[in-house]
């Protein structure tokens, strides 16, 4: 399998490529970025290593040779300028986004390629990646919340002293400020999570999963470790079909009344793509407000140009 990433000079793309290459599962990593130097040096670094990581083919590409890719997972993107407001931000990452599709529909990309989206705002771009473009949504997904998911798990398994993998745990919805913690399902070991930790406790590690992301640029710059381990965890699941339930960003077709916006529920990924989507049992609460993700989602929708 081919796997090219757009974007993969930079801080996301480069750590997704790492990911990549220690699992060993793809065969070959392409990294395509407006800056190709960047690109070169990152490729080259990560092809020192190969002889004790893998032996998967990996170099630096021009956005034309990626249109044979099996998989284009798309990190680039804009930071927010001083004093530049949040849809001001969005519609510049829409114009660099269309930009980046209209190469790649001229370069003839394959039918059967499945784009993953990790550019933010990641639902708003996974809608354009299917409606912009004409691809078939199901394959098309965005990262959604499987990072958010990710930290909430690490972080609950933090607060209580126990290991991670034992955690299970979801955030759905937005990829952002309207992300809902789905707590009537969340589990250590088969045991609720709600016998785990009080009430003032969920409040608490829900509100260090909806900052860890500002956090990190705070401290360091940019998330870049646990973001390409999540890219790995969904490329490895298209690429050997695995069919495992992941909270991606896909289009709804009419889960909770929703359709045509993008947003996470869990959905069943595998060769295909995204092969079914998932309506939970979940709290009242909980499907408000994921419905007020759909909402939030529309708005900015109809904002972007």
């Amino acid at each position: 399998m081919k796997v090219s990433i757009i974007g993969g000079g930079g801080r996301v793309g480069s750590n997704a490529a790492f990911a990549l290459q220690c699992a060993g599962i793809v065969r070959q990593i392409a990294l395509v970025d407006a800056n190709h130097d960047l690109a070169s040096g990152e490729a080259l670094d990560l092809m020192h290593g190969a002889s004790l990581a893998g032996d998967q083919k990996i170099y630096a590409s021009d956005i034309k040779a990626a249109a044979d890719s099996d998989v284009i997972c798309i990190t680039a993107g804009l930071r927010r300028k001083p004093e530049e407001s949040r849809l001001d931000l969005i519609n510049r990452n829409v114009s660099l986004y269309k930009g980046i599709l209209d190469q790649l529909k001229s370069a003839g990309v394959q039918k059967d390629c499945i784009f993953v989206v990790v550019s933010n705002p990641v639902d708003i771009l996974t809608r354009l990646n299917i409606e912009y473009l004409g691809w078939p949504a199901k394959q098309v997904m965005g990262l959604g919340t499987v990072l958010d998911s990710t930290r909430f798990r690490s972080l609950i398994a933090y607060e209580k002293n126990l290991p991670p993998t034992q955690v299970s745990a979801l955030i759905l919805g937005e990829h952002g400020d309207t992300m809902t913690p789905i707590w009537s399902s969340a589990t250590a070991a088969g045991v609720a999570i709600g016998k785990l930790l009080t009430p003032v406790q969920q409040a608490e590690v829900f509100k260090k999963t909806q900052t860890s992301g500002a956090q990190v640029i705070k401290m360091k710059g940019g998330a870049g470790y646990a973001v390409g381990i999540s890219i790995a965890e969904v490329i490895h699941a298209i690429a050997l079909d695995r069919k495992r339930l992941l909270p991606v960003s896909s289009q709804m077709s009419g889960q909770m009344g929703m359709k045509k916006v993008c947003l996470s529920l869990p959905a069943v990924v595998g060769r295909g793509g995204v092969e079914g989507v998932m309506e939970p049992e979940l709290w009242p609460k909980e499907v408000s407000g994921i419905q007020a993700s759909a909402r939030a989602l529309e708005e900015t929708w109809a904002g972007i140009k």
